[in-house]
């Protein structure tokens, strides 16, 4: 049986205060939802202003009407988590918090009530599930799930890559495609490639090392390494992409604000039949010769509005790595806003 709430009376002139009572079924669960010490319900406190007090597998909340609600779902859905099997980390109850919040900005339709629970969406391997932890990777996650063609653009951590190998992951183990091509445009080595020590596997590995990590994160390491060895998982440079159709493949292009206008061109043709692409980057970030178009910018205005193409864009809000990654991100915007607004006085 899932949490169920209660409603107290609250004093008059106080109609804005709620106080909430949640009970759940399972007291092991429920301790792990408090976390060691009570260390998830007090950053729930910190995140949403509220009070939760735990008497064994009862909790009570208090705090605005509003927060106190948006503590109920963050819970309910972290309870869920735990019912299927899974396992909840300080970042999933951040993320529990975004999405709840997020929750009173999506109303239902015809009655245009609040929803009642957080419906983030998931991503789900033999190995572990994912869920949303934001407005942006939900939208992204349901755009993997629909569109053959999908761009995931924003700054670093906001798992616009992990999610996008965890998708193409899902996808081999239910059959619904036959292999996964990972690439990405090893800009970093230039023309050093060739001076670089061992066969072309080892020289390009260091480009392509995240890619690897989410792998390893979403299969167990003996698949990952023998579906490699199959080539059924195949991790390539860009370059190695020219001449081919990408027919029954999950195929991902990560890092792609270092193509230029030919590679990426190249790369979007490649798509064949019953296949999936998702190009992945961060505008911000191009690593480019000076005076070299980004192909990934150039596509994003070229396919703007184009039938079957979809582009999720990411922000600040959604990074999903420690907390100072988000502040990072953010001053590095300020200082860009700030030197092209000095560039623009200028001249």
């Amino acid at each position: 049986m899932n949490a169920t709430t209660d409603l107290k009376n609250v004093p008059s002139g106080a109609s804005d205060m709620a106080h909430i009572v949640l009970t759940f079924d399972n007291n092991k669960l429920a301790s792990a939802l408090y976390g060691q010490f009570d260390e998830n319900l007090a950053r729930l406190e910190q995140k949403l202003g509220v009070d939760i007090n735990s008497r064994g597998n009862q909790l009570q909340i208090k705090g605005s009407a509003t927060a106190a609600e948006q503590a109920r779902r963050a819970l309910d859905h972290l309870y869920g988590i735990l019912q299927k099997g899974g396992e909840i980390a300080q970042s999933d109850v951040d993320g529990a918090v975004r999405m709840a919040i997020a929750a009173d900005d999506q109303l239902t339709l015809p009655t245009l009530e609040r929803k009642g629970k957080v419906a983030a969406a998931q991503i789900s391997t033999r190995k572990r599930t994912i869920y949303a932890r934001t407005l942006n990777q939900d939208a992204y996650m349901r755009a993997l799930e629909r569109s053959e063609l999908v761009f995931g653009i924003g700054p670093a951590g906001t798992g616009k890559t992990y999610l996008a190998v965890a998708h193409a992951a899902m996808m081999l183990e239910r059959g619904m495609v036959e292999r996964i091509i990972l690439s990405r445009p090893a800009v970093e080595a230039g023309e050093r490639l060739g001076f670089l020590p061992g066969d072309m596997k080892e020289k390009v590995d260091p480009y392509l090392r995240p890619l690897y990590d989410a792998l390893y994160d979403m299969m167990p390491a003996d698949k990952v390494e023998r579906a490699i060895a199959a080539e059924v998982i195949e991790i390539a440079p860009l370059a190695f992409m020219r001449g081919r159709t990408l027919a029954h493949a999950a195929v991902i292009l990560d890092e792609a604000q270092n193509t230029t206008s030919m590679q990426m061109k190249m790369f979007l043709t490649r798509l064949g039949e019953n296949s999936r692409m998702i190009i992945t980057g961060d505008p911000t970030q191009i690593d480019l010769p000076p005076n070299t178009k980004s192909g990934l910018v150039e596509a994003l205005r070229i396919l703007d509005g184009v039938p079957g193409a979809v582009t999720v864009r990411f922000n600040d809000a959604d990074v999903v790595r420690h907390p100072l990654v988000a502040e990072i991100v953010r001053a590095y915007d300020r200082d860009g806003k700030i030197a092209q607004g000095l560039g623009s006085s200028e001249s």
